[in-house]
């Protein structure tokens, strides 16, 4: 059993945020961190991105039962050829791909080093090899995420930096957010968004049921409500939570991009490397926004603490709930 203060600092946490249905009750910073500190999200961008792609649906500009080459005609010959775009938007399409980052000959750390280098990272995803048959096994592959990007680039002629832009201004984040980029200028839409932990959580809050406040002060829509329904679920008994390598964590599944903790999609969270979360009740509208700064190196360290971030956060999202009658002055975020 821990209290809040311990679970705080042994999961090398660098801030907690607390949203109740769009009003900041809980707000921490470690020593030197505050308010304006963008928080690089890591993979939390992927869940970003699925924003970006479930709009991209919602305006009837992509369908996920195309094919991959329908947009993206120079990944034919690859792993991708065969793949639908619904396969790279849960992590099936069964490419020839292993997420390990500490090999630095694997094809994730050469992915990497595309935007730490300045190389080219789509052609580098032209090189991807097929490996089991799409939509029959999941497996975390940030080469999904960039194909994903590639496509909803060509279906909607906007890269990602300006589609996050119109994101942003739908959302009125209140600061600037960073992204990282290759040396051809494509972004690293898997991984490399920084932004402040109150303009995180309102990317948790769009989670919720796909609205967002508009200047008025009326919720305006801008995901469809199947997709958001669908996005926080598993598609496949196989994502279901319990179901994915345990390497990853036993308590969450997969859906497009986000990562549910129940198979009705009640509770959901954004996942970066090193503890990077945001986590979303949507029945009780609570989002909890927690960055970390844990060691990596060890996969049984990094697999506890996060772990122990699973357990914890549906829990500091339940307190919110038990002391909303309690909160003498509540900000907006």
């Amino acid at each position: 059993m821990r209290d809040l203060d311990s679970w705080v600092a042994e999961t090398y946490s660098t801030s907690l945020v607390v949203i109740d249905r769009g009003i900041i009750t809980y707000e921490w910073y470690a020593d030197g961190l505050g308010p304006n500190t963008l928080f690089l999200g890591a993979s939390m961008t992927k869940s970003v991105l699925a924003h970006l792609v479930g709009r991209a649906v919602t305006e009837q500009a992509l369908r996920l039962d195309d094919a991959v080459t329908t947009y993206v005609p120079e990944l034919g010959g690859s792993g991708y050829d065969g793949c639908r775009v619904g396969d790279a938007l849960t992590m099936t399409t069964g490419v020839d791909w292993v997420e390990d980052h500490r090999d630095p000959s694997s094809l994730a750390s050469q992915l990497v080093a595309c935007f730490s280098e300045g190389d080219d990272s789509r052609a580098l995803l032209t090189t991807v090899r097929p490996g089991a048959p799409a939509g029959q096994q999941f497996a975390y592959c940030t080469a999904d995420s960039q194909v994903l990007d590639w496509i909803r680039e060509r279906a909607t002629g906007l890269p990602f930096t300006d589609d996050l832009q119109r994101l942003w201004r739908d959302l009125a984040c209140t600061a600037d957010a960073v992204v990282g980029s290759d040396g051809y200028g494509v972004a690293l839409a898997g991984g490399a968004v920084a932004a402040t932990a109150r303009d995180w959580a309102r990317i948790g809050m769009l989670a919720v049921d796909g609205t967002a406040t508009s200047a008025d002060g009326a919720p305006r829509r801008l995901l469809d409500e199947r997709w958001v329904s669908n996005a926080v679920r598993p598609a496949y008994p196989f994502l279901a939570p319990g179901r994915l390598p345990s390497s990853i964590t036993a308590h969450a599944g997969f859906g497009y991009h986000w990562w549910p903790l129940d198979v009705g999609g009640r509770q959901v969270t954004a996942d970066g490397s090193r503890g990077q979360f945001t986590f979303v009740d949507r029945t009780t509208g609570v989002v909890v926004v927690k960055t970390s700064q844990w060691p990596y190196d060890e996969f049984l360290a990094d697999r506890q603490f996060r772990d122990l971030s699973y357990l914890g956060l549906p829990i500091v999202a339940d307190a919110a709930v038990a002391v909303r009658s309690a909160q003498p002055e509540r900000t907006t975020p």
